[in-house]
Order: C-alpha cells, then sequence, then structure tokens
C-alpha cells in the first residue's frame, strides 16, 4: 500500500458544532485557557493547557516551532470574472510556486482550475496555472497547481501588502495577521514563513512557558514551514522546509539517555525530528526539504510525547499521531474529544498524547 492510500484506524464523526469559529481571544479566553486532552497509555484527563507543565516531567524536552505565519492567501479573479482566493503553498525552483484555488471565502476547492489560466490579483499582479502538482499529465481539475507570478514587487512584500492568512468556511471572519502567530514565531532572514500556522503552538503564551522552565522542562526550537494544510483524503503530505539545529538534537539525544520525553508541539516537529532520526531514534542536527510520512510503515523513532489540535476525519495528520501513540490511543482520544465537546482547527481546543 502507498502512502497515499493508506488511511487511519482513527474514525469518527465530527459534528459541525465542534468547528472553533474564532480565536480564545474572541470568546473571552486567554490562548492558555483552551481546554487539554491528557491521554496516556492507562488514563484520559480533563483539563486547561495552561496547566501543561504538571502534566509533564522535570527532565523532559519540549520541541516547538519557530516559523512564522504568511499572510498566504490572496484574492484573485478568473478569466470568466469570478473571484476566487489564491493559496499560496511551498515555493520551488525557477519562481514557481504550489498554490491551491479555493473559493474566496476559502470554504471549497476550485474544481475546474485549468493549466495555463491566469488570474489578476491586486495591484496589476497576475498568478499562471503552468501544471498541475502533483501529476503534471493533468490539464483540469487538479486541486493543487505549479504557478509563476508576476508581481510588481518580491512575493513575501506583495503577499504582506495584499495578501490575508489562509482562512477557511468555519471562520467566517477575517483575523489579523497576528492572530496567526505564535508566540514561538520568528520571522527568516530571506522571509520564508509557513503558509499556514503551525497551530499546535497556539495556546503557549509567554508564562507557560515560563512555567514549563521553572519546573526542569527545556525547551527547544526547531523551524518547519508548512504547506497549505488542506489535504483530502488519502492524499500524502506535501514536502516541506524545516531546519533541525545542533543544539536542539544535542539536546534531544541528551533527553533520551537520560530517561526524559521528548514531546513534540505538533506534528511539524514530529515531522522535522524525525526526518533527522536514524533507526535507533538518535538524531543529529540538517535542513531541506523533507517527504517523510510516518504511519504504521515508518512509526515516530524518537518523540514519545505529542501536543495537538484537532484533524479532521480522515485526515493524514492522524497517521502520524497513530505513528507516534498507537492507534488505540488516538481513538480513544478523539472519542473522548467528541463526546466531552471539545473545540477543532486552529482555533481549537488541544490535546497531550503520551506513549
Amino acid at each position: 500500500m502507498t502512502p497515499t492510500e493508506q488511511a487511519a484506524a482513527t474514525t469518527f464523526t465530527l459534528p459541525d458544532e465542534l468547528s472553533a469559529t474564532e480565536p480564545a481571544e474572541a470568546r473571552g479566553l486567554a490562548r492558555s485557557d483552551v481546554r487539554l486532552l491528557v491521554a496516556g497509555p492507562d488514563v484520559v484527563t480533563h483539563t486547561r493547557f495552561r496547566s501543561l507543565a504538571e502534566q509533564l516531567t522535570p527532565g523532559d524536552l519540549v520541541v516547538v516551532n519557530t516559523s512564522a505565519t504568511s499572510a498566504a492567501a490572496l484574492a484573485g479573479t478568473r478569466p470568466d470574472g469570478r473571484e476566487v482566493a489564491v493559496h499560496v503553498s511551498s515555493p520551488l525552483a525557477g519562481n514557481t510556486f504550489v498554490v491551491e484555488l479555493r473559493c474566496a471565502d476559502g470554504s471549497c476547492r476550485i474544481g475546474d482550475g485549468r493549466a495555463g489560466e491566469e488570474l489578476r490579483l491586486a495591484g496589476g499582479g497576475r498568478v499562471t496555472l503552468r501544471s498541475a502538482h502533483p501529476d503534471r499529465s493533468v490539464r483540469l481539475g487538479s486541486r493543487l497547481w505549479l504557478a509563476a507570478f508576476e508581481l510588481p514587487e518580491g512575493l513575501e512584500s506583495y503577499l504582506s501588502r495584499h495578501g490575508r492568512p489562509i482562512s477557511y468556511g468555519y471562520v467566517p471572519r477575517e483575523w489579523p495577521l497576528a492572530t496567526y502567530q505564535t508566540v514561538f514565531a520568528r520571522p527568516e532572514p530571506d522571509g520564508l514563513a509557513s503558509a499556514e500556522m503551525p497551530s499546535a503552538g497556539r495556546p503557549f503564551d509567554d508564562r507557560l512557558v515560563t512555567d514549563l522552565v521553572t519546573s526542569g522542562i527545556v525547551v527547544a526550537p526547531i523551524t518547519l514551514h508548512t504547506g497549505v494544510s488542506s489535504l483530502e483524503a488519502g492524499e500524502r503530505p506535501l514536502p516541506e522546509r524545516y531546519d533541525v539545529p545542533a543544539t536542539t538534537a544535542r539536546l534531544v539525544n541528551q533527553t533520551r539517555e537520560a530517561g526524559g520525553r521528548i514531546v513534540a508541539v505538533g506534528t511539524t516537529v514530529t515531522r522535522a525530528l524525525e526526518t533527522v532520526a536514524d533507526l535507533n531514534g538518535r538524531v543529529t542536527a540538517g535542513s531541506g526539504w523533507t517527504d517523510l510520512v510516518l504511519g504504521p510503515d515508518r512509526p515516530a523513532r524518537v518523540v514519545n510525547g505529542l501536543v495537538t489540535g484537532w484533524h479532521d476525519p480522515q485526515a493524514s495528520h492522524l497517521l502520524l499521531l497513530e505513528a507516534v501513540a498507537g492507534a488505540a490511543l488516538v481513538q480513544k482520544a478523539y472519542a473522548e474529544a467528541v463526546d466531552a465537546g471539545y473545540l477543532w482547527h486552529e482555533f481549537g481546543d488541544s490535546a497531550l498524547l503520551l506513549v
């Protein structure tokens, strides 16, 4: 079975009312006040994210993603006059980018995009769909496209001027870009950033980070720039750019040798660490592009704790969760979360899965 054909064992039905439609702050909460479900081999408990330090043990290592979030959604106009959203995912060589066309409000994908189609953008910009991605033989209806931009300025500065954060139909209003930045976000000198927020890190705030450190829990960074997260059932995760610094690699190895847990904040951190892990779970510093897909054929070797948001049914992220915590634990956590009314998506509640 190929990675695109693999399906997670975890199954559940997600009621519409469990979609978080606005950030915690708009609901009168601090970021760290969202709910936290803690699932381990023997017990599931319910608490608030601000108590994360109490759920861990001195000597554990929490690894976070420092990627900032880009204003990667652009308003576009198709040749027939229809308004769409152009979601800019990842840069490739030669001024080529992976993009997705969606309804103007992000609620649905555009199913009739065509190779060679040119769309008008704000300020005299244009984007041309060169070929389908990843199957370049497709001429009509691909979800993703390789595209070339013609802009009056560099893409990063153009996005900052004309873009908005990527959002989907369950978020009915626009929120400023700062709403989509985590406390760990650090701008890159070359302007690289994530197309969508590494949302597992959103509930952290300065006080919580201080609580972790003063509790004897070390916090270390990696960087992984995410592409669009709107993958459909059975789609392979996109290649993404990552950097695991030497200091973080050393801390991971020292923590494992001392018997501590490696707690990844999000699927992005998990993917980066597992990319540089050998067969024995020892990691080395590294950077570049990763196409690693964790699942039944490639379980986690180094990560044994995972802070995560809640993912859609059949999402490829569920395979990664199962690769870390096992299908039975993930199924138990998701069943409990639905029953207890946890909120889904980037503005929703969180889980801590402990092996």
